[in-house]
């Protein structure tokens, strides 16, 4: 479980291929590592990933050709990613509740300053439009955020200075591909009323 607050930023050092797969090392650059050990979790863009191998700043993770195909990062040598260790019970929620399982790949349409800030337009998948709400939380890249505005498809967000500086989300220009997380109480809020919807019929 995390938060989707980045604790640091890593780069892909190297993909190594798998049976199924791929293997990468990434440098973690200045995340806190001393209470991370082999089995631990970790977000690389938003995507919840196993350590599987240490040395020193660099972390090895195993990924299943399926997560390949259903997010998008993680196949770039040399591609920098959001990173954040799994939350302990006693953390701060600073963010929302965010599983890092990826539940769609948006297209950014706009990335712009506007005053000290930037606007990001991103469109979302059309089977996860209706989980979007304005001034509802969304995960981008692995990024906590709120929601601005929804008009179909697109959703607006207003990104302070702060994260564009720590976050990968400072490098997207229009066209560039982001994971997306939708609120996991929404995804529960749908399944109980379908439910109820199914138990009246």
């Amino acid at each position: 479980m995390f938060s989707g607050i980045v604790a640091g930023t890593g780069r892909i050092e190297s993909i190594t291929p798998l049976e199924d797969g791929v293997r990468l090392t990434v440098d973690t650059g200045t995340l806190d590592l001393a209470d991370v050990a082999v089995g631990d979790s970790i977000a690389n863009n938003g995507v919840c990933l196993t350590v599987v191998a240490m040395d020193g700043a660099r972390a090895c993770f195993d990924v299943s050709r399926e997560t390949l195909n259903c997010t998008v990062g993680l196949d770039v040598d040399g591609g920098e990613v959001n990173l954040e260790k799994a939350l302990r019970v006693d953390d701060r929620l600073g963010g929302h509740i965010v599983t890092g399982h990826v539940d769609g790949v948006g297209e950014v349409q706009r990335f712009a300053p506007v005053g000290e800030s930037h606007e990001l337009i991103i469109r979302a998948p059309a089977a996860l439009a209706g989980y979007i709400a304005r001034k509802g939380s969304i995960t981008v890249n692995g990024v906590s955020l709120t929601v601005n505005t929804v008009e179909g498809t697109d959703f607006s967000i207003n990104l302070i200075p702060h994260t564009v500086e720590v976050t990968t989300l400072k490098h997207l220009v229009p066209g560039a591909r982001v994971n997306l997380e939708i609120d996991i109480i929404a995804r529960y809020v749908e399944r109980m009323m379908a439910w109820r919807d199914q138990a009246q019929a």
